[in-house]
């Protein structure tokens, strides 16, 4: 009996969550959303405006990224509505990486500018 190994379910869930965050944040197409996604939400048609790749494509980085946890979904209307999963510690080191990533800066500038555009009356 001292020699059991007994098999940790919790361990192995945090495990598959972590390599979900991990494969999730290996592409730059997906770290691109979560720039965009910084400050405020966007559509899926918009998201998919963005790149210059077809809209399937688009989608199959989006459902990732919610696979992972990383952004969620809300249908409104005719329209899937995305954003940040706020309070989510991947994300703030995510945002902390995005302001010294040449690539990202820009984009979660833009995201910032067009918050701040939302928010006027």
């Amino acid at each position: 009996m001292e020699n059991e190994v007994f098999h940790d379910r919790t361990e192995d869930s945090s495990v598959n969550a972590a390599q979900r965050i991990f494969h999730a944040l290996s592409s730059a197409p997906r770290r691109k959303i979560l720039a965009y996604l910084s400050a405020s939400g966007l559509t899926a048609g918009e998201i998919a405006d963005r790149f210059s790749m077809s809209k399937p494509a688009v989608s199959q980085h989006l459902s990732i990224l919610e696979t992972a946890g990383l952004i969620r979904r809300e249908k409104q209307g005719q329209f899937v509505h995305y954003s940040l999963i706020e309070n989510n510690l991947v994300n703030t080191l995510n945002g902390f990486v995005q302001e010294v990533c040449p690539v990202c800066r820009p984009i979660k500038k833009e995201s910032q500018a067009r918050a701040r555009v939302k928010d006027l009356p």
